[in-house]
Protein backbone atom coordinates (compact mmCIF):
# COMPACT_ATOMS: atom_id res chain seq x y z
CA UNK A 1 0.00 0.00 0.00
CA UNK A 2 2.93 2.46 0.49
CA UNK A 3 4.34 1.46 -2.58
CA UNK A 4 0.79 2.36 -4.73
CA UNK A 5 0.18 5.48 -2.16
CA UNK A 6 4.32 6.49 -3.41
CA UNK A 7 3.88 5.67 -6.75
CA UNK A 8 0.54 8.12 -7.22
CA UNK A 9 2.32 10.98 -5.44
CA UNK A 10 5.05 10.82 -7.15
CA UNK A 11 3.59 10.93 -10.71
CA UNK A 12 0.94 13.47 -9.95
CA UNK A 13 3.90 15.92 -8.80
CA UNK A 14 5.68 14.53 -11.93
CA UNK A 15 2.69 15.59 -14.49
CA UNK A 16 1.48 18.60 -12.29
CA UNK A 17 4.72 20.35 -12.64
CA UNK A 18 5.28 19.69 -16.41
CA UNK A 19 1.42 20.27 -17.42
CA UNK A 20 1.50 23.66 -14.76
CA UNK A 21 4.67 24.68 -17.05
CA UNK A 22 2.75 24.65 -20.22
CA UNK A 23 0.11 26.32 -18.24
CA UNK A 24 1.61 29.05 -16.92
CA UNK A 25 3.60 29.91 -20.39
CA UNK A 26 0.87 29.38 -21.94
CA UNK A 27 -1.24 32.32 -20.13
CA UNK A 28 1.66 34.41 -19.88
CA UNK A 29 1.38 34.30 -24.19
CA UNK A 30 -2.20 35.17 -23.56
CA UNK A 31 -3.42 31.87 -24.82
CA UNK A 32 -6.67 30.62 -23.36
CA UNK A 33 -6.63 27.71 -21.71
CA UNK A 34 -9.61 25.79 -21.11
CA UNK A 35 -8.48 22.83 -19.36
CA UNK A 36 -5.72 21.46 -16.95
CA UNK A 37 -5.57 18.20 -16.59
CA UNK A 38 -4.21 15.40 -14.19
CA UNK A 39 -4.58 11.99 -16.29
CA UNK A 40 -7.17 10.60 -18.63
CA UNK A 41 -10.48 9.05 -19.16
CA UNK A 42 -13.23 10.20 -17.27
CA UNK A 43 -13.01 13.35 -15.08
CA UNK A 44 -12.80 12.14 -11.12
CA UNK A 45 -13.11 15.70 -9.89
CA UNK A 46 -13.05 19.66 -11.25
CA UNK A 47 -13.34 22.78 -10.23
CA UNK A 48 -13.10 25.93 -12.19
CA UNK A 49 -10.89 29.04 -11.56
CA UNK A 50 -10.89 31.83 -13.83
CA UNK A 51 -10.81 31.26 -17.51
CA UNK A 52 -9.58 27.48 -16.70
CA UNK A 53 -11.26 24.05 -15.48
CA UNK A 54 -8.88 22.09 -13.40
CA UNK A 55 -9.37 18.41 -13.51
CA UNK A 56 -8.33 15.05 -12.11
CA UNK A 57 -9.28 12.20 -14.25
CA UNK A 58 -9.30 8.47 -13.69
CA UNK A 59 -5.86 7.41 -15.18
CA UNK A 60 -3.19 8.81 -13.85
CA UNK A 61 -0.56 8.14 -16.23
CA UNK A 62 0.08 11.49 -17.73
CA UNK A 63 -2.06 14.78 -18.32
CA UNK A 64 -2.59 18.05 -20.55
CA UNK A 65 -3.16 21.23 -21.14
CA UNK A 66 -6.13 22.22 -23.53
CA UNK A 67 -5.09 25.74 -24.79
CA UNK A 68 -7.77 26.86 -27.35
CA UNK A 69 -7.03 26.23 -30.89
CA UNK A 70 -5.39 23.15 -30.44
CA UNK A 71 -8.19 21.28 -31.47
CA UNK A 72 -11.35 22.14 -33.78
CA UNK A 73 -14.47 24.00 -31.47
CA UNK A 74 -16.63 21.71 -30.07
CA UNK A 75 -19.18 24.28 -30.57
CA UNK A 76 -20.04 25.04 -34.32
CA UNK A 77 -22.91 27.85 -35.18
CA UNK A 78 -23.89 28.31 -38.79
CA UNK A 79 -26.40 30.78 -40.78
CA UNK A 80 -30.43 29.22 -40.50
CA UNK A 81 -29.48 28.54 -36.73
CA UNK A 82 -31.71 29.78 -34.14
CA UNK A 83 -30.25 30.73 -30.80
CA UNK A 84 -30.59 32.66 -27.81
CA UNK A 85 -28.34 36.30 -26.42
CA UNK A 86 -27.81 38.31 -23.73
CA UNK A 87 -26.34 41.30 -23.04
CA UNK A 88 -23.94 42.72 -20.46
CA UNK A 89 -24.24 46.27 -19.52
CA UNK A 90 -22.49 47.78 -22.54
CA UNK A 91 -24.85 45.78 -25.09
CA UNK A 92 -22.62 42.98 -26.13
CA UNK A 93 -23.78 39.93 -26.44
CA UNK A 94 -22.24 38.03 -23.69
CA UNK A 95 -24.08 34.71 -23.52
CA UNK A 96 -25.13 32.59 -26.40
CA UNK A 97 -27.52 30.18 -25.45
CA UNK A 98 -27.49 27.32 -28.16
CA UNK A 99 -30.02 24.60 -26.89
CA UNK A 100 -32.59 24.58 -24.15
CA UNK A 101 -33.41 28.00 -24.97
CA UNK A 102 -36.83 27.62 -23.07
CA UNK A 103 -34.70 27.35 -19.84
CA UNK A 104 -33.92 30.78 -20.11
CA UNK A 105 -36.87 33.18 -20.76
CA UNK A 106 -35.16 36.01 -20.68
CA UNK A 107 -33.27 35.70 -23.31
CA UNK A 108 -33.44 37.23 -26.94
CA UNK A 109 -34.11 34.42 -30.12
CA UNK A 110 -32.11 35.71 -32.85
CA UNK A 111 -31.83 33.35 -36.31
CA UNK A 112 -28.14 34.01 -37.39
CA UNK A 113 -27.60 34.92 -40.93
CA UNK A 114 -23.56 35.67 -39.99
CA UNK A 115 -21.66 35.05 -37.05
CA UNK A 116 -17.61 35.64 -36.88
CA UNK A 117 -16.07 34.91 -33.12
CA UNK A 118 -12.79 34.69 -34.00
CA UNK A 119 -11.78 38.21 -35.61
CA UNK A 120 -14.96 40.50 -36.29
CA UNK A 121 -16.87 39.34 -33.34
CA UNK A 122 -19.91 39.71 -34.18
CA UNK A 123 -23.26 38.47 -34.75
CA UNK A 124 -26.13 39.20 -37.26
CA UNK A 125 -29.62 38.24 -37.87
CA UNK A 126 -33.34 38.50 -37.52
CA UNK A 127 -34.88 38.92 -33.92
CA UNK A 128 -38.51 37.51 -33.71
CA UNK A 129 -38.03 36.61 -37.57
CA UNK A 130 -38.50 40.57 -38.59
CA UNK A 131 -35.85 43.07 -37.06
CA UNK A 132 -32.60 42.62 -38.40
CA UNK A 133 -29.93 43.24 -36.28
CA UNK A 134 -25.52 43.34 -36.01
CA UNK A 135 -24.37 42.58 -32.77
CA UNK A 136 -20.86 43.50 -30.85
CA UNK A 137 -19.73 40.29 -29.27
CA UNK A 138 -18.02 40.33 -25.55
CA UNK A 139 -14.77 38.77 -26.35
CA UNK A 140 -15.29 36.74 -23.15
CA UNK A 141 -18.46 35.78 -24.08
CA UNK A 142 -20.00 32.52 -23.54
CA UNK A 143 -21.97 29.52 -25.46
CA UNK A 144 -24.44 27.72 -23.05
CA UNK A 145 -24.58 24.13 -24.54
CA UNK A 146 -26.83 21.66 -22.36
CA UNK A 147 -26.16 24.37 -19.54
CA UNK A 148 -22.76 24.48 -19.64
CA UNK A 149 -20.71 27.11 -20.02
CA UNK A 150 -17.63 27.11 -22.81
CA UNK A 151 -15.66 30.24 -23.35
CA UNK A 152 -15.76 31.49 -26.83
CA UNK A 153 -11.88 32.00 -28.20
CA UNK A 154 -11.34 34.42 -30.34
CA UNK A 155 -8.39 34.41 -32.95
CA UNK A 156 -6.11 36.65 -30.78
CA UNK A 157 -6.60 33.99 -27.82
CA UNK A 158 -6.11 30.85 -29.64
CA UNK A 159 -2.63 29.22 -29.57
CA UNK A 160 -2.07 29.32 -33.59
CA UNK A 161 -2.30 32.84 -33.33
CA UNK A 162 0.76 33.32 -31.34
CA UNK A 163 4.71 33.99 -32.39
CA UNK A 164 7.02 31.40 -32.94
CA UNK A 165 8.97 32.12 -29.63
CA UNK A 166 5.50 32.08 -27.67
CA UNK A 167 4.38 28.71 -28.71
CA UNK A 168 7.34 27.47 -28.30
CA UNK A 169 8.22 28.88 -24.89
CA UNK A 170 4.80 27.04 -24.22
CA UNK A 171 5.32 23.74 -24.86
CA UNK A 172 9.27 23.79 -23.79
CA UNK A 173 8.16 24.80 -20.56
CA UNK A 174 6.77 21.77 -19.12
CA UNK A 175 9.81 19.47 -19.92
CA UNK A 176 11.72 23.05 -18.66
CA UNK A 177 9.72 22.31 -15.15
CA UNK A 178 10.70 18.50 -14.81
CA UNK A 179 14.53 19.73 -14.69
CA UNK A 180 13.59 22.99 -12.36
CA UNK A 181 11.93 20.13 -10.14
CA UNK A 182 14.53 17.63 -10.33
CA UNK A 183 17.08 20.44 -8.96
CA UNK A 184 14.79 20.90 -6.15
CA UNK A 185 14.76 17.38 -5.19
CA UNK A 186 18.44 17.14 -5.19
CA UNK A 187 18.54 20.40 -3.19
CA UNK A 188 16.05 18.76 -0.63
CA UNK A 189 18.28 15.90 -0.93
CA UNK A 190 21.50 17.47 -0.07
CA UNK A 191 20.05 19.93 2.97
CA UNK A 192 18.21 16.95 4.59
CA UNK A 193 21.29 14.48 4.26
CA UNK A 194 24.24 16.51 3.84
CA UNK A 195 27.43 16.52 1.61
CA UNK A 196 30.27 14.99 2.83
CA UNK A 197 33.32 16.79 3.22
CA UNK A 198 36.87 15.66 1.60
CA UNK A 199 38.30 15.44 4.64
CA UNK A 200 40.15 12.33 6.21
CA UNK A 201 37.87 12.49 9.00
CA UNK A 202 35.64 9.32 10.24
CA UNK A 203 31.75 10.19 10.14
CA UNK A 204 29.31 7.39 10.79
CA UNK A 205 30.68 4.01 11.16
CA UNK A 206 28.57 0.62 10.14
CA UNK A 207 27.96 -1.91 13.15
CA UNK A 208 29.93 -4.77 11.37
CA UNK A 209 32.75 -3.00 9.85
CA UNK A 210 36.15 -3.28 11.26
CA UNK A 211 36.71 -0.04 11.73
CA UNK A 212 34.50 -0.18 15.05
CA UNK A 213 35.59 -3.07 16.13
CA UNK A 214 39.24 -1.62 16.25
CA UNK A 215 37.86 1.28 18.35
CA UNK A 216 37.61 3.84 15.76
CA UNK A 217 35.06 6.76 16.43
CA UNK A 218 33.42 9.28 14.60
CA UNK A 219 35.34 12.45 14.59
CA UNK A 220 39.02 10.45 14.47
CA UNK A 221 41.37 12.06 11.85
CA UNK A 222 43.37 9.45 9.65
CA UNK A 223 46.87 11.21 9.50
CA UNK A 224 48.67 7.93 7.94
CA UNK A 225 48.16 4.49 6.49
CA UNK A 226 51.17 1.77 6.13
CA UNK A 227 53.06 4.93 6.69
CA UNK A 228 52.08 6.90 3.67
CA UNK A 229 50.35 10.22 5.16
CA UNK A 230 46.98 11.04 4.20
CA UNK A 231 45.56 14.53 3.41
CA UNK A 232 41.81 14.00 2.47
CA UNK A 233 39.41 11.65 1.59
CA UNK A 234 39.95 10.50 -1.50
CA UNK A 235 43.87 9.52 -0.59
CA UNK A 236 42.71 7.66 2.85
CA UNK A 237 40.00 5.46 0.42
CA UNK A 238 42.52 4.91 -2.45
CA UNK A 239 45.00 3.61 0.48
CA UNK A 240 42.24 1.25 1.57
CA UNK A 241 41.13 -0.46 -1.32
CA UNK A 242 44.44 -1.64 -2.53
CA UNK A 243 45.06 -3.58 0.42
CA UNK A 244 41.77 -5.99 0.39
CA UNK A 245 42.02 -8.56 3.00
CA UNK A 246 45.11 -7.31 4.31
CA UNK A 247 46.11 -6.35 8.30
CA UNK A 248 47.01 -2.00 8.05
CA UNK A 249 47.90 -0.07 10.62
CA UNK A 250 46.70 3.45 10.93
CA UNK A 251 47.84 6.91 12.46
CA UNK A 252 44.86 8.10 14.20
CA UNK A 253 44.24 11.73 15.71
CA UNK A 254 41.74 12.10 18.30
CA UNK A 255 41.27 15.15 20.54
CA UNK A 256 45.25 16.76 19.91
CA UNK A 257 46.62 13.61 20.88
CA UNK A 258 48.01 10.24 18.39
CA UNK A 259 47.84 6.99 18.37
CA UNK A 260 47.93 3.52 15.78
CA UNK A 261 45.40 1.34 15.62
CA UNK A 262 45.88 -2.12 13.02
CA UNK A 263 42.71 -4.10 11.40
CA UNK A 264 42.51 -6.67 8.38
CA UNK A 265 40.59 -4.77 5.80
CA UNK A 266 37.16 -6.61 4.61
CA UNK A 267 36.76 -7.46 0.72
CA UNK A 268 34.21 -6.27 -1.55
CA UNK A 269 33.50 -6.40 -5.47
CA UNK A 270 34.67 -3.05 -7.03
CA UNK A 271 34.48 -1.54 -10.25
CA UNK A 272 35.51 -4.44 -13.19
CA UNK A 273 35.11 -6.71 -10.60
CA UNK A 274 38.22 -6.36 -8.91
CA UNK A 275 38.13 -6.71 -5.02
CA UNK A 276 38.87 -3.52 -2.90
CA UNK A 277 39.55 -3.08 0.83
CA UNK A 278 36.63 -1.04 2.75
CA UNK A 279 37.00 -0.95 6.47
CA UNK A 280 33.51 0.36 7.49
CA UNK A 281 33.32 3.93 7.79
CA UNK A 282 31.70 6.75 5.96
CA UNK A 283 32.87 10.43 5.23
CA UNK A 284 31.04 13.02 7.76
CA UNK A 285 28.27 15.27 6.42
CA UNK A 286 28.21 18.86 6.67
CA UNK A 287 24.77 21.06 5.69
CA UNK A 288 25.65 23.94 3.10
CA UNK A 289 22.73 25.76 1.39
CA UNK A 290 25.35 27.12 -1.49
CA UNK A 291 26.63 23.67 -1.47
CA UNK A 292 23.49 21.93 -1.84
CA UNK A 293 22.59 24.19 -4.54
CA UNK A 294 25.70 23.42 -6.62
CA UNK A 295 24.69 19.95 -5.84
CA UNK A 296 21.18 19.97 -7.01
CA UNK A 297 22.68 21.57 -10.95
CA UNK A 298 25.43 19.16 -10.74
CA UNK A 299 23.17 16.05 -10.16
CA UNK A 300 20.30 16.96 -12.39
CA UNK A 301 23.42 17.52 -15.06
CA UNK A 302 25.06 14.41 -14.58
CA UNK A 303 21.94 12.39 -14.43
CA UNK A 304 21.11 14.07 -17.80
CA UNK A 305 23.80 12.78 -19.51
CA UNK A 306 23.63 9.38 -18.12
CA UNK A 307 19.83 9.21 -19.38
CA UNK A 308 20.95 10.93 -23.06
CA UNK A 309 24.29 8.30 -23.22
CA UNK A 310 21.68 5.61 -22.10
CA UNK A 311 19.08 6.60 -25.27
CA UNK A 312 22.27 6.77 -27.65
CA UNK A 313 22.62 3.06 -26.75
CA UNK A 314 19.09 2.11 -27.40
CA UNK A 315 19.33 3.50 -30.76
CA UNK A 316 22.39 1.74 -31.68
CA UNK A 317 21.41 -1.54 -30.77
CA UNK A 318 23.85 -1.80 -27.24
CA UNK A 319 20.48 -1.75 -25.50
CA UNK A 320 17.28 -3.46 -25.95
CA UNK A 321 13.88 -2.64 -25.53
CA UNK A 322 14.08 -5.85 -22.84
CA UNK A 323 16.00 -3.16 -20.94
CA UNK A 324 13.81 -0.80 -20.53
CA UNK A 325 11.32 -0.19 -17.67
CA UNK A 326 7.21 0.91 -17.96
CA UNK A 327 4.65 2.04 -15.48
CA UNK A 328 5.10 -1.82 -13.93
CA UNK A 329 8.58 -1.76 -13.88
CA UNK A 330 8.60 1.44 -12.48
CA UNK A 331 5.87 0.81 -9.57
CA UNK A 332 8.26 -1.62 -8.78
CA UNK A 333 11.58 0.43 -8.27
CA UNK A 334 9.74 2.97 -7.02
CA UNK A 335 8.42 -0.12 -4.04
CA UNK A 336 12.20 -0.71 -3.35
CA UNK A 337 12.97 2.77 -2.92
CA UNK A 338 10.23 3.27 -0.68
CA UNK A 339 11.60 0.47 1.56
CA UNK A 340 15.09 2.20 1.74
CA UNK A 341 13.78 5.58 3.33
CA UNK A 342 12.11 9.23 2.24
CA UNK A 343 16.02 10.84 1.12
CA UNK A 344 16.36 7.80 -1.65
CA UNK A 345 13.35 8.54 -2.53
CA UNK A 346 14.06 12.30 -3.39
CA UNK A 347 16.70 11.16 -5.40
CA UNK A 348 14.48 8.83 -6.98
CA UNK A 349 11.69 11.67 -7.53
CA UNK A 350 14.68 13.93 -8.73
CA UNK A 351 15.78 10.99 -11.64
CA UNK A 352 12.24 10.19 -12.79
CA UNK A 353 11.81 13.91 -13.30
CA UNK A 354 14.66 14.20 -15.79
CA UNK A 355 13.98 11.10 -17.56
CA UNK A 356 10.54 12.56 -17.97
CA UNK A 357 11.67 15.77 -19.23
CA UNK A 358 14.32 14.09 -21.67
CA UNK A 359 11.65 11.75 -23.05
CA UNK A 360 9.63 14.44 -23.66
CA UNK A 361 11.99 16.54 -25.83
CA UNK A 362 12.74 13.76 -28.00
CA UNK A 363 11.68 14.69 -31.41
CA UNK A 364 9.00 11.97 -31.94
CA UNK A 365 5.29 12.80 -32.62
CA UNK A 366 2.53 13.47 -30.22
CA UNK A 367 5.54 14.36 -27.79
CA UNK A 368 6.56 18.35 -26.59
CA UNK A 369 9.88 17.49 -28.90
CA UNK A 370 7.29 16.30 -31.91
CA UNK A 371 5.67 19.69 -31.87
CA UNK A 372 8.13 21.94 -31.02
CA UNK A 373 9.95 20.55 -34.17
CA UNK A 374 6.81 21.54 -36.06
CA UNK A 375 7.47 24.95 -34.86
CA UNK A 376 10.76 24.76 -35.84
CA UNK A 377 9.68 23.40 -39.57
CA UNK A 378 7.28 26.54 -39.44
CA UNK A 379 10.30 29.26 -38.83
CA UNK A 380 12.76 27.86 -41.66
CA UNK A 381 9.34 27.62 -44.10
CA UNK A 382 8.16 30.83 -42.87
CA UNK A 383 4.37 29.14 -42.79
CA UNK A 384 2.76 26.82 -41.02
CA UNK A 385 2.61 22.70 -41.91
CA UNK A 386 -1.06 22.11 -42.37
CA UNK A 387 -2.65 21.79 -39.30
CA UNK A 388 -4.81 18.20 -40.62
CA UNK A 389 -1.45 16.63 -41.65
CA UNK A 390 0.30 17.69 -38.50
CA UNK A 391 -2.73 16.53 -36.51
CA UNK A 392 -2.34 13.03 -38.65
CA UNK A 393 0.91 13.07 -37.34
CA UNK A 394 0.74 13.33 -33.84
CA UNK A 395 -2.28 10.35 -33.62
CA UNK A 396 -0.27 8.57 -35.63
CA UNK A 397 2.69 8.56 -33.11
CA UNK A 398 0.76 8.45 -30.12
CA UNK A 399 -0.76 5.36 -31.46
CA UNK A 400 2.64 4.11 -31.50
CA UNK A 401 4.00 5.56 -28.49
CA UNK A 402 1.23 3.41 -27.08
CA UNK A 403 2.19 0.29 -28.65
CA UNK A 404 5.23 0.98 -26.77
CA UNK A 405 4.32 1.04 -23.58
CA UNK A 406 2.10 -1.88 -24.03
CA UNK A 407 5.32 -3.50 -25.14
CA UNK A 408 7.44 -2.55 -22.58
CA UNK A 409 4.90 -2.97 -19.87
CA UNK A 410 4.12 -6.64 -21.20
CA UNK A 411 7.90 -6.95 -20.66
CA UNK A 412 7.72 -5.64 -16.97
CA UNK A 413 5.17 -8.38 -16.43
CA UNK A 414 7.11 -11.06 -17.64
CA UNK A 415 10.50 -10.20 -15.99
CA UNK A 416 8.19 -10.39 -12.64
CA UNK A 417 7.18 -13.43 -13.00
CA UNK A 418 10.53 -15.14 -14.05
Amino acid sequence: MNTFIAVIVIFAVLVSIHEWGHLVFAKRAGILCREFAIGFGPKLFSFQRNETVYTIRAFPLGGFVRMAGEDPEMIQIKPGYEIGLKYDEQGKVNEIIVNNKSKHPDCEILQVEHIDLEHELVISGYINDEEFVSLDVDEKAFYIYDEKPTQIAPYNRQFASKSVGKRAMAIFAGPLMNFVLAVIAFIAYALIAGMPTEEAVVGDLTDDGVAIEAGLETGDRIVEIEGNPVSDWFEMTEEIQTRPDQEVTFVVERNGETFDVSMVTQVREGPDEMEQGVIGVYPPMERSVTDAILFGFTQTYETTILIIEALGMLVTGQFSLDALAGPVGIYEYTGEVVAMGLLILFQWTAILSVNLGIINLLPLPALDGGRLLFIGLEAVRGKPVDPQKEGMVHFIGFALLMLLVLAVTWNDINRLFM
